[in-house]
């Protein structure tokens, strides 16, 4: 018997579904730019449930994931501040956080590109699931606003209204994202070698490694080699943001010599 990964979905959508095809996508850094936990953390520092410092301290590891990739200490720490600064909140009250979440920071994070990929595949009559370390109720918020099929996410004890600070089964990383989709894909009859699963982290090589067709998008250095030494494709959306990041800093740079070039004409001309 396989070990089952507690998962909670939306209900599916209404396009007709291709036989034992789906399609898996990560979160962070191939849905959407930066960490959907570290918001979260944002958002609840905004509720005033902890301090500016440890809002820092959520801050300074997401700016080191997006420029560095996924790190599994930093991972492993925010989630552990997270369930340790859940506990006693209502449950009700997440799912209202996820909704503000989405609005005010993740909405615009949403990359083009990989949104794309996700209704190809809805179009295509796939199923398109979310699989992410992301607290379950935050990720079925964001599958639910993109027109989705569902989220599987980390799923935490809930006590009498309450979140109790301990998580049902296990952390949705790494190997876990694998077998928790494997457990789907039982449910739902998929032929796994018959389905797409997108990530930007070496740390989801065994969520890849188990279907059909393996995508790495904005991959890290080590996915980056693993795909190309397999021939995976590699999709990386980063680059049109850099170019117009470049661009931008050189027409900064270029106004700002004009503008001293204008000042030292007119100091000249006095």
């Amino acid at each position: 018997m396989p070990r089952t990964t507690a998962v909670r979905a939306v209900e599916p959508m209404a396009p007709a579904v291709k036989p034992g095809e789906a399609a898996f996508f990560d979160v962070d850094n191939t849905l959407m730019r930066g960490a959907s936990l570290f918001h979260v953390g944002r958002k609840m520092y905004q509720r005033r449930v902890f301090t500016l410092r440890e809002a820092f301290g959520f801050a300074r590891k997401q700016l080191r994931f997006m420029l560095q990739g996924e790190n599994l200490k930093d991972v492993h720490s925010v989630r552990d501040a997270a369930l340790t600064l859940a506990t006693g909140l209502a449950a009700s009250d997440i799912r209202i956080l996820g909704e503000e979440v989405y609005d005010e920071m993740i909405e615009s994070k949403i990359w083009p590109g990989t949104r794309a990929l996700t209704e190809q595949h809805m179009k295509s009559g796939r199923p398109v699931w979310l699989v992410t370390g992301t607290p379950v109720e935050v990720a079925s918020v964001i599958a639910d606003r993109l027109h989705l099929t569902g989220a599987l996410g980390t799923v935490s004890e809930i006590d009498g209204g309450l979140y109790t600070g301990r998580l049902v089964g296990e952390f949705l990383h790494g190997p876990a994202k694998a077998e928790g989709v494997r457990v789907l894909a039982e449910k739902e009859n998929l032929d796994l070698q018959h389905c797409w699963a997108y990530s930007d982290s070496y740390n989801d090589v065994p969520l890849l490694s188990i279907v059909g067709h393996p995508v790495a998008i904005n991959p890290d250095a080590r996915l980056r080699r693993h795909a190309r030494d397999r021939n995976w494709p590699i999709y990386d959306f980063r680059s049109g943001r850099r170019a117009a990041t470049l661009g931008l800093k050189g027409a900064t740079v270029a106004g700002g010599a004009y503008g001293l070039w204008r000042g030292f004409s007119w100091v000249r001309s006095r």
